[in-house]
């Protein structure tokens, strides 16, 4: 137990690019914990001062920094490189304006300002490229972690488009994926899929980064909700989705499970300019209604309307697909952000220091079975 004048303020929580540990950043420093077993593996506080962003490279000694709090240990206009087995910083990346979001992967830094997004060599610092993107307080941003093929996906210029950048092959897609502006967006290990939540949380979509197609769509409720996190399984079989509402819903992906596949989605392949991508169907993201359709399918396979058939002349909402399994947090009101963990299992983390561990059953799905509960960070 931590006594009453050590108790931290929780800036943030990030899981590093395998889920297998987390970051938290304080108001005097950062922790690093072990997800399975839970443990902390180590902490750097004494005196630091505030960390409003850590970012981990895998379970390797560098991590990226960016101060915050009431009493920033740096500010908040930098990105301070830092090694731990030295216990310094070993490189630093200033600007002209707030760091919002920071992502590494073992080649690339990737740093997100408001309104515009830097890519280094992580060798020499050496800048690589610059987009242009629409305001983005959030930050968001997702980078694949595999050494495979290098992806990165940020907001575009216009509201609710998600550029995609294949790095590899030189090319960039953008995707309208929703009428309203983004809230969370996420990729795959390979980069090869994307799902992406919009301001309004209704609507999960999921697509092909390198086709910009829509292949899936997830229904996460019918009221208006804040999306926190998206994160897809290792394997790609399952997405979780964790909101403000309190519940952790997990949907199946792929072929086997989806019941609208590769549906067509206006794109445009654009280098670095060029005319906007259209609009989805008018009233995709709006006008549902608030009640939960019946399931049409109990079982294996995501749940979907009992008049999904009639796709095509009902609205969007009959024919969305509602989440496989789902987790009840404790506290509904606290940040949290969703990994999964080993087979079959997520790790879920908030702001308010919880831990959770649960089990879904792959065949049968319905409440998640909660495994392990701790505390890494008492607040209270």
């Amino acid at each position: 137990m931590e006594n009453e004048s050590e108790k931290p303020e929780v800036l943030s929580v990030r899981f590093n690019q395998d889920s297998g540990c987390f970051a938290c950043g304080t108001d005097s420093g950062f922790r690093i914990y072990n997800c399975d077993p839970f443990q902390e593996t180590f902490r750097r506080e004494e005196k630091l001062g505030g960390i409003g962003q850590v970012e981990m490279l895998f379970r390797c000694n560098i991590l990226a920094l960016v101060g915050g709090g009431r009493n920033p240990k740096y500010p908040p206009n930098k990105v301070m490189i830092w090694d731990d087995h030295q216990g310094r910083c070993i490189g630093e990346l200033s600007f002209r304006s707030e760091v919002r979001g920071v992502r590494l992967r073992r080649d690339r830094i990737v740093v997100v300002l408001e309104h515009k997004i830097y890519v280094y060599n992580f060798a020499d610092l050496k800048l690589l490229h610059q987009i242009e993107t629409i305001a983005n307080q959030k930050g968001i941003c997702a980078l694949s972690p595999n050494s495979s093929q290098t992806v990165l996906a940020c907001p575009g210029l216009h509201r609710g488009e998600v550029r995609v950048e294949l790095y590899d092959v030189k090319k960039t897609r953008f995707i309208t994926a929703h009428d309203g502006a983004l809230s969370c967006i996420a990729l795959t290990l390979d980069g090869t899929r994307l799902a992406t939540a919009s301001e309004k949380g209704t609507l999960v979509r999921v697509f092909d980064s390198a086709a910009a197609t829509k292949l899936q769509e997830f229904r996460r409720g019918a009221d208006q909700a804040l999306i926190y996190s998206l994160a897809f399984s290792p394997d790609v079989d399952y997405l979780a989705v964790s909101s403000d509402k309190g519940t952790v819903h997990i949907y199946q992906v792929g072929p086997s499970h989806g019941r609208e596949r590769s549906a067509s989605t206006a794109v445009d392949e654009r280098q670095q300019s060029g005319a906007t991508a259209s609009s989805p169907t008018p009233g995709e993201d709006e006008g549902e209604p608030t009640t939960r359709p019946s399931s049409a399918s109990v079982g294996a396979g995501n749940q979907t309307s009992g008049l999904s058939f009639m796709r095509g002349l009902l609205p969007k909402y009959f024919s969305s697909e509602w989440s496989f399994a789902k987790f009840k947090l404790q506290d509904e009101h606290t940040p949290v952000v969703v990994a999964f963990a080993k087979k079959n299992s997520i790790t879920i983390v908030g702001k308010n220091g919880a831990y959770y561990r649960c089990s879904f059953d792959p065949v049968k799905g319905g409440d998640c079975k909660q495994e392990a509960y701790d505390t890494f960070v008492n607040l209270f």
